[in-house]
């Protein structure tokens, strides 16, 4: 309904109610008598239209906090009887009108950044906050800092003058006397938490950032000495003085249910919106937006970043709102499908050892070759189950006084072995069963160790072999890694040349292996590469590196003398693309084997270091 609709209905309610009190009925003995007037039906009580957009992700991209404010307040609200105003150039007040939304159930909206004289601004089809005001049909404008000009401008250009704009007192007593709500005092957020402050405001107990004094104490309407409560049917004094902040009606009927002491509206919270949640990385220029979300009920999650599997408080987050409309505030957030799947895999709550969900930075990984019980193929397999998780729990420990980041033990074990027979597949692959692998991946699990799993695949291709152990990659800490040296063509077999492989087969397989992660909202799966020749990957420079649901890492697995390592790591790291790197320290083989101080003084700091 427009404004002008719901005013026509106060005034032909109070035109009826006026008829009623001059009705007169007759008595038995033929007298006529007048009734006694009704008592007038209460102010009504105007509350917004309020909802979600479509189930999924939906990512407001504005370019500015005017934008977004805009984008925000179309995204929740149908309509709205009180919207609140403030300037795109004060933070501050932005702030304290956020807390007002809040408390007053409307959206936050900021004013132009052009000119306010200029006219061509104040027209709907330039200006988006205009044509905002216009879509929510508002019957008042909250305003907060120095944007009163504008907002009456505004005003005056409405077809109907219909709407009242009131600025909000600096005093919180006489705020919470406009708002006709309690009011709590707050400090004002330090620079750069102001959104964090927003996002934890509560409609339900809300609070002024930015008070002025102490806690606002009770509103005025609630006194006896109201007068708009004392006495429902007192009429006001058409000579007294409006209020201040009162935008006189050039009609000189009052906008509904406003009061000549209070020209707002008598307003309620719709319904808490359920089902969403919306996320910030904090930019001070989504406070409007963020305001207009709590405005509603809608949970804030701060994500630095815009990645919401990254930080573990932020996963546990998204794990404690689940949703299934999530509003990202900004372009950090990517588009919708890719917020979409990144925040369903946050909202599952499961953690890679170490907390979060993506693997680097902030985390290295220092792991045990092999695969167990076949000691000869590495030291995984020198010691049972128990043993070795507190055997690379040891190797990690050696590492962690030598980086600020977590180090975080590992395996990396060889479930396709090559062999020198054919087999009786004549792939020169033996591929050991899955479910022989299962105690040992939930123990690291269990343990906070992560686990890779590396194929040798003779002349199959890593495809056929990865999908064979889905099983196991569908564990959150499962990981892949692919082993060129024992890829074969079909007329060669093992240890008579270095075996290779095309990039096309290895983006087959991290194509296939980031669908797999993203279809089971796994957390992010670290994807491995070995090399120490440049043959041994032909066309590395069309690797794909671009699927977020993998970590790519290049592992230079090269043996012997360390001038000679130290010459194929440089090599390798020459024209590769952004990858993470790998470091193998051979026990027996290399010399002399580095140290852990030496291993970290390789550059840049390997992200995995792994023993053989």
């Amino acid at each position: 309904m427009r404004p002008t609709t719901r005013r026509a209905a106060a005034l032909s309610l109070a035109t009826c109610c006026a008829l009623l009190a001059a009705c007169t009925a007759t008595s038995p003995d033929g007298e006529r008598s007048t009734t006694p007037t009704p008592t007038p039906t209460p102010d009504p009580v105007h509350a917004a239209e309020v909802h979600l957009p479509p189930t999924g992700a939906t990512v407001l991209d504005g370019a500015d906090g005017a934008a977004r404010a805009v984008q925000a307040s179309a995204a929740f609200y149908a309509s709205a009887p009180v919207a609140v105003l403030a300037p795109s150039d004060d933070p501050a007040a932005q702030v304290r009108a956020a807390a007002v939304a809040v408390a007053v159930g409307g959206p936050v909206l900021l004013s132009p950044t052009v000119p306010a004289e200029d006219t061509a601004s104040t027209t709907p089809a330039a200006d988006p906050t205009s044509a905002e005001l216009e879509r929510l049909d508002v019957l008042a404008v909250v305003t907060v800092g120095d944007v009163d000009g504008w907002a009456e401008e505004w005003a005056e250009t409405r077809t109907e003058d219909d709407v009242v704009v009131v600025p909000a007192p600096e005093d919180d007593g006489e705020l919470a006397d406009l708002l006709r709500a309690e009011l709590a005092a707050a400090e004002p957020p330090a620079p750069g938490a102001e959104v964090s402050a927003v996002a934890a405001l509560d409609r339900s107990a809300p609070a002024l950032l930015g008070s002025t004094g102490t806690a606002a104490g009770a509103p005025a309407e609630a006194a006896p000495e109201d007068p708009s409560t004392a006495d429902p049917t007192a009429t006001a004094d058409p000579t007294a003085t409006p209020s201040p902040s009162a935008t006189p009606d050039p009609s000189g009927t009052p906008s509904p249910s406003a009061t000549p002491d209070n020209p707002l509206p008598r307003t309620e919270h719709a319904d808490t919106l359920s089902g969403g949640v919306v996320l910030s990385t904090g930019d001070p220029q989504d406070v409007a937006a963020v305001g207009t979300a709590r405005s509603v009920g809608l949970p804030v999650v701060v994500v630095p970043g815009g990645d919401p599997r990254v930080a573990s408080s932020t996963v546990q987050a998204m794990a404690a709102n689940p949703a299934s409309t999530v509003v990202g505030l900004g372009t950090a957030f990517g588009d919708g499908q890719t917020l979409e799947w990144k925040a369903r895999t946050a909202a599952t709550g499961v953690e890679l050892p170490g907390g979060g969900q993506t693997l680097f930075p902030g985390r290295r990984l220092v792991a045990l070759y092999g695969t167990p019980t076949f000691p000869a193929l590495g030291i995984l397999g020198e010691q049972d189950l128990p043993a070795s998780i507190g055997r690379v729990q040891g190797y990690a420990a050696a590492y962690q006084p030598l980086t600020p980041d977590l180090v975080v033990p590992a395996f990396e074990m060889i479930v396709t072995i090559a062999s020198a027979g054919a087999g009786p597949d004549g792939n020169y692959s033996n591929e050991l069963p899955p479910e022989i692998f299962v105690p040992w991946i939930e123990a690291a699990r269990d343990a906070g160790v992560y686990v890779v799993l590396d194929l040798q695949p003779g002349r199959t291709d890593f495809l056929t072999q990865a999908r064979q152990y889905e099983s196991l990659l569908r564990y959150p800490n499962v990981g892949l890694a692919l082993d060129p040296e024992w890829r074969l063509a079909p007329d060669q077999v093992h240890l008579r040349q270095i075996g290779s492989v095309s990039v096309d087969e290895v983006n087959a397989v991290s194509t296939y292996l980031a669908d797999l992660t993203r279809m089971h909202a796994l957390p992010q799966k670290l994807f491995v590469l070995h090399q120490f020749s440049l043959r041994m990957i032909d066309g590395r420079e069309r690797l794909d590196v671009s699927r977020q649901e993998l970590a790519v890492l290049i592992h230079a697995d090269g043996q012997g003398s360390q001038p000679a390592k130290a010459g194929t790591w440089a090599a390798l790291r020459n024209g590769a693309p952004p990858v993470a790197w790998g470091w193998k320290n051979f026990l027996d083989e290399d010399v002399p084997m580095l140290t852990p101080e030496q291993t970290f003084q390789v550059q840049p700091v390997p992200e995995l270091v792994t023993y053989q």
